[in-house]
């Protein structure tokens, strides 16, 4: 069975990886172009690239398939499959139409919820106990196609979205690797989304950052979770900006205005919310390093 895969960032790395490991013919790669990063702004290869690469894989970098010789390039590969994790692009009808009810993706969520770009992030950021993968047939809608597969996985209470997505990896590594031999032997059972419980998960971008210091504890710490490893919390203390990128909810009954400062202890910044209370322990001060809380303050201690 040919299969091209189609995907970017880590997670779709790991998936990849699995099914070479596992005998699948992965006769092409589709990823995002080199991007620039870097204090050099140096062109620096996708996970997926580097994978495909160092197994000697065709690699192909197409900004659109709005380009009929794009289209032609990849009929030209002859898939049976297509396997597609977070690969960053829409993918026309005409391009789906190339190997009909052919297209898998996984998906990093229990479809319909958190259909879009960031899933498991809000999974962490709405403070849900549990989430998973997916795997579905792509439709034109944007993760709207049936759901072929579904492995679920408990989220820890203090996880970081960057942990989370670690696990999913994982999971979803090993539910294409299924699905694809399903896929072979004429297996799969399709399921349609109930279009009734559909939520979505829209971009993360920087003006989330900020800290409400009048929400509950709970929803504090799970905005702290959700926004890292990107874009990070952040908080003003003392007057200085900070980047907060880790906490953990008190037990400590507080009637104090929200966003006061309650005290250092030996393990973190402790600081009132609209309910409950967090104690911060690890931040980044603009322009200096991540660091455990109490060791920075020692050296920058708060006024009284």
């Amino acid at each position: 069975m040919r299969v091209v895969f189609m995907g970017t960032p880590d997670i779709a790395a790991t998936c990849l990886k699995r099914i070479i490991a596992d005998g699948f013919q992965v006769v092409g790669v589709y990823t995002q172009p080199d991007r620039p990063k870097g204090r050099g702004m140096k062109l620096v290869a996708s996970p997926v690239k580097e994978v495909a690469l160092a197994r000697n894989i065709p690699v192909f970098q197409p900004e659109n398939f709005r380009e009929e010789e794009t289209v032609e390039q990849l009929r030209a590969l002859q898939p049976d499959v297509v396997a597609v994790v977070a690969y960053g692009r829409i993918l026309p009808q005409k391009v789906l139409d190339i190997v009909p009810n052919g297209f898998i993706n996984i998906h990093a969520s229990l479809l319909p919820q958190y259909r879009g770009s960031a899933p498991y992030q809000w999974a962490v950021l709405d403070g849900l106990e549990e989430t998973g993968v997916s795997a579905q047939y792509m439709a034109r809608q944007m993760d709207a196609g049936d759901v072929v597969g579904i492995r679920k996985i408990p989220i820890g209470a203090d996880e970081t979205a960057g942990e989370l997505l670690d696990r999913l990896a994982v999971l979803g590594a090993d539910l294409l690797s299924e699905t694809l031999t399903k896929y072979a032997n004429n297996a799969l059972v399709p399921t349609k989304q109930d279009e009734s419980k559909v939520t979505m998960a829209p971009m993360l971008d920087k003006t989330m950052c900020p800290i409400d210091f009048t929400k509950t504890a709970r929803q504090v710490h799970n905005k702290v979770r959700g926004l890292n490893p990107w874009p990070v919390a952040t908080a003003q203390i003392g007057g200085n900006n900070f980047k907060i990128y880790a906490t953990v909810i008190v037990d400590n009954p507080t009637n104090a205005p929200a966003g006061t400062i309650l005290g250092l202890t030996k393990t973190g910044l402790q600081i009132a919310c609209g309910e409950g209370a967090v104690e911060i322990r690890i931040l980044q001060a603009e322009g200096g390093k991540r660091m455990a809380a109490p060791d920075y303050f020692r050296g920058h201690p708060l006024e009284a």
